[in-house]
């Protein structure tokens, strides 16, 4: 059968007859997680109330890329116990990525039980295995893991790790031990798709949520063949636009857009961009060059493979004489979808669209509308993030809530891989610190060691296209060097505002020219509102919001940062410190935070000096005026602005115990306090009793100070979005 029949069924084309006026439900919905997150991958659009993502690494504390951002560990128990990541109550580890085999074995630590995980390579790392994997197999089975001898660098795992009391992940090797972990953390009382469970190492994914991600993008093209088609072959003329005709669809979702070009024209389609507007907005939420949007920064195709792209949710393959450009993302529309091609090049004689839909029967302000936000960055500032995304700045909205679910990105158009050492930070509803910190572009992209300059395709992570060199490159648009990283399970909410932010360089410093296209779910509006803030060291603040705390210090003045990169570059400061106050207790700290009553749960942001190490307490909430305080759950914060750096030279090299300390200790921490305990209230007092939990930074090595300090807290209720 031809390969375009495979990928893209063609039935004749059907009407589309469905109710006009969206719904509304004033209830989260239900958010699906572990596996479930998989399986229901038509669920991508939803707003997940009352979730919350985060990402850790092992990053240069002090800013700048010692070791690759290789080896920084919070503390070590023993020289074959080097800690992290240690985490505090319910929550999903999601993804875990490491450089090649470095570090393992690992132990994973899941309440309490030591769970102890290995790559093949680990017993002879001098004499790597050839077509390496995790170990045990079952239970870390492929397509949900990969390891070096698949990505070209870097050991993967996408399988969920259940926790329902505590999570800690330690190293056992130290020679260039890198990571970088992404996690979630849910209101207890949120409508989950199933119950948080504690990761048994014994038991395996079950094989449909494998046969699933085995199936793409091939036979999963087959899913949507009942669906009703729209289609249209049609030229598209030199500087010129062309309309998909669509039809009067009413409230829908778009299961299937598709492309297919001549393959004689696949260079000029770096010149057509994909323009989607929704529900007549008056800018479109899809924006983007063809070849970036489905994955790849050129069509150039340097050996021959059939998939260019070959991931979840968008594929790139060659089908005899043409190119297919396949994308699976769910995209909701409540009225109306205007679907066009911008072409600033020469013309393309033939051109075929594809479309299938099928009915929408979620309530509006249950999903966001799907984006895809292209910036072009020719000339990157030195010392400054490049901006991949501000939705602040986005459809003349200020406030969205959404998801934000991957990057496609060139990073060179000269086949230059160093710039690859830049960091991905994202910051999310108004945090100050990054929610999430990386190692490196190549790590975002699925890799490791710039891949070796050799090219992969996996189902969330890929570097598609570029030569190894310059001087290796067959022609200029060889030289095109891109990655793409999607996020199903491991996705980030937010309920404002998300700014995605990535390092051009070890420290902001290349000048390579970058494209990039973030993929985002948002809705207009916002599910999180700011109803108060308790300046700690402000005496007529702690007297509004009856601020108690009979242990605490006098308040004390800092001047410090946060971990946003370096504080100079060459004689230019890049990040000025600034001026704040607080207290710090080790006993108890009592206030009261005024609420929006219509609230689904609240999340509280706290800041903080982080100098002092291992901040936990436990968190009791009482409604109102009551004197009836019911638990919340352990706040813990690992770590402190003081870490160990143990990076030997040597594979098995001892490991090491060097102390350093970072001068950013300002940092924004999150706590979810449950709806159970805060809807119907228009104020809470929270009591929360401090813990010190003082931890070695090796055996027989200092123990640095801790107390809970407490310099802000922000409220922000969650809430229903607005309908569209």
């Amino acid at each position: 059968m031809n390969r375009i029949a495979l990928l893209l069924p063609m039935i004749c084309l059907a009407a589309c007859a469905f109710a006009t006026e969206p719904k509304r439900n004033d209830e989260p919905p239900t958010i699906p997680i572990g596996l479930d997150a998989y399986r229901r991958w038509d669920r991508w659009p939803l707003q997940r109330i009352g979730c919350r993502a985060y990402m850790q690494s092992t990053c240069d504390r002090r800013g700048g890329n010692e070791g690759a951002d290789a080896s920084h560990f919070l503390y070590q128990l023993a020289d074959d116990r080097n800690i992290t990541l240690d985490l505090a109550g319910p929550g999903m580890l999601y993804f875990v990525r490491y450089n090649h085999w470095h570090g393992s074995p690992w132990h994973y630590i899941v309440d309490g039980a030591d769970h102890v995980i290995e790559e093949t390579s680990t017993k002879d790392p001098l004499h790597p295995a050839p077509s390496s994997l995790f170990v045990p197999q079952d239970a870390l089975p492929t397509p949900l893991t990969w390891t070096w001898s698949d990505t070209k660098g870097a050991d993967l795992s996408w399988v969920p790790i259940g926790f329902e009391q505590s999570f800690q992940m330690q190293y056992s090797r130290t020679h260039y031990g890198t990571g970088y972990y992404i996690f979630h953390r849910y209101d207890p009382a949120a409508a989950l798709s199933q119950p948080i469970k504690s990761w048994d190492i014994t038991t395996p994914p079950d094989r449909d949520a494998l046969d699933l991600l085995r199936s793409v993008p091939g036979s999963t093209m087959q899913l949507f063949q009942d669906l009703p088609l729209i289609a249209a072959d049609q030229r598209l003329p030199a500087n010129a636009t062309i309309l998909l005709p669509t039809g009067k669809l009413g409230p829908s979702m778009i299961r299937q857009l598709a492309v297919v070009l001549p393959k004689r024209s696949a260079a000029s389609a770096a010149k057509v961009r994909l323009r989607i507007t929704w529900d007549e907005r008056r800018e479109p939420s899809v924006d983007a060059p063809l070849p970036l949007f489905f994955g790849a920064g050129t069509l150039y195709n340097r050996d021959g493979r059939e998939f260019l792209v070959k991931s979840f949710p968008v594929a790139v393959a060659t089908a005899g004489d043409d190119v297919v450009l396949a994308c699976n993302f769910p995209m909701p529309f409540f009225r109306s979808a205007r679907i066009e091609l911008k072409n600033d090049g020469p013309a393309i004689d033939r051109v075929k669209w594809m479309i299938r839909t099928e009915a929408l029967r979620d309530p509006a302000n249950h999903l966001a509308y799907f984006h895809a936000t292209y910036r072009d960055h020719p000339s990157p500032e030195k010392g400054k993030d490049l901006v991949l995304l501000d939705t602040r700045d986005v459809e003349g909205s200020r406030d969205w809530t959404g998801s934000f679910v991957g990057t496609s990105l060139i990073f060179s158009h000269e086949a230059v891989l160093n710039t690859l050492e830049g960091d991905p930070r994202f910051f999310f509803d108004d945090s100050q610190s990054p929610q999430a910190q990386g190692t490196g572009t190549e790590e975002w992209g699925g890799g490791g060691d710039y891949w070796g300059g050799r090219n992969m395709t996996l189902p969330f992570a890929g570097h598609p296209c570029g030569a190894p060199s310059a001087k290796e490159a067959k022609c200029d648009e060889d030289k095109i060097e891109s990655a793409y990283r999607f996020l199903l399970a491991d996705l980030f909410p937010f309920g404002r505002n998300a700014r995605i932010q990535l390092e051009h360089g070890g420290t902001n410093e290349s000048a390579e020219h970058y494209e990039s296209v973030t993929y985002w779910y948002g809705l207009p509006g916002a599910s999180l509102i700011k109803t108060d803030t308790l300046k700690i060291a402000d005496a007529v603040s702690a007297k509004e919001h009856r601020y108690v705390s009979p242990d605490a210090s006098e308040p004390y003045e800092i001047e410090s940062r946060y971990e946003l990169g370096v504080d100079h570059l060459g004689n230019r400061e890049i990040d000025p410190s600034h001026r704040d106050s607080g207290r710090t207790t080790r006993g108890t700290s009592e206030f009261t935070l005024t609420l929006e009553p219509n609230n689904w749960g609240v999340l509280l942001r706290r800041k903080l000096d982080y100098q002092f190490a291992n901040q936990r307490a436990e968190v009791s909430i009482a409604a109102d005026d009551s004197d009836d305080f019911k638990p919340a759950g352990t706040w813990y914060l690992a770590g402190s602005s003081t870490c160990v750096y143990s990076n030997p030279k040597e594979e098995l090299g001892a490991t090491q115990h060097n102390v350093q300390t970072s001068n950013r200790r300002f940092r924004d921490d999150e706590f979810l306090i449950t709806r159970a305990l805060t809807r119907g209230h228009k104020t809470i007092r929270l009591r929360l009793h401090v813990i010190p939990t003082e931890i070695p930074l090796f055996p027989g090595g200092p123990t640095p100070t801790s107390a809970w300090s407490e310099i802000r807290y922000d409220a922000y209720c969650c809430v229903m979005p607005p309908m569209p």
